[in-house]
């Protein structure tokens, strides 16, 4: 199974915002090649320029087929991010496509902060925080940037809206796995 398909779709999937043509993508014939594509799936794509942040939207849960995760996050993470102005027709060829497949979050019964830090993998697991309304996620591969615990944490608690403390507070904690995709603008 070629996961590497799905870096296409999202591609297109932005693409035909600047064309104008709404039927580029024929999801029944990706499906028919790729059957895969029809099971339920959460993504995250990514969209970095120049190794910068560019876009990031996507799924914590599986909510609908892989194919339209893929879809909607792409031109979410092109379009609709409100850190950064909608993606421009000139900046299409400059972006590289990440897309990480999501594991189903699960729950991390911890007692403490240092409990929690013994159970979390740096690198491997993403994490959920939640407390009360708010809530905030950062995928594995946030650990590149933020490699410590406390600064990895402090980070997601204010990322949540949360003091930068708020592990103090026990907040209910997910984790999570990503299989990522990403292809370098040569291939």
């Amino acid at each position: 199974m070629d996961k590497k398909i799905l870096l296409d779709i999202a591609f297109k999937a932005i693409e035909e915002e600047f064309t104008g043509r709404q039927q580029r993508i024929d999801k029944s014939e990706w499906i028919a090649q790729y059957p895969w594509l029809q099971e339920h799936g959460a993504v995250f794509v990514t969209l970095n320029k120049n190794h910068r942040l560019r876009g990031c939207i996507g799924s914590i849960i599986a909510h609908q087929s892989l194919i339209e995760d893929v879809i909607h996050n792409a031109k979410g993470a092109a379009f609709g991010d409100p850190r950064f102005l909608p993606l421009s027709a000139d900046e299409l060829d400059k972006i590289d496509i990440e897309i990480s497949i999501l594991t189903s979050p699960k729950e991390v019964l911890y007692t403490d902060k240092e409990s929690l830090h013994q159970m979390i993998r740096p690198g491997i697991d993403g994490v959920i925080l939640k407390q009360g309304n708010y809530q905030a996620t950062y995928l594995p591969s946030v650990w590149e940037q933020l490699p410590h615990f406390d600064d990895f944490f402090g980070s997601l608690c204010q990322k949540a809206g949360l003091s930068g403390n708020c592990l103090d507070a026990h907040p209910t904690i997910y984790r999570y796995q990503a299989e990522k995709i990403a292809r370098d603008r040569q291939d």
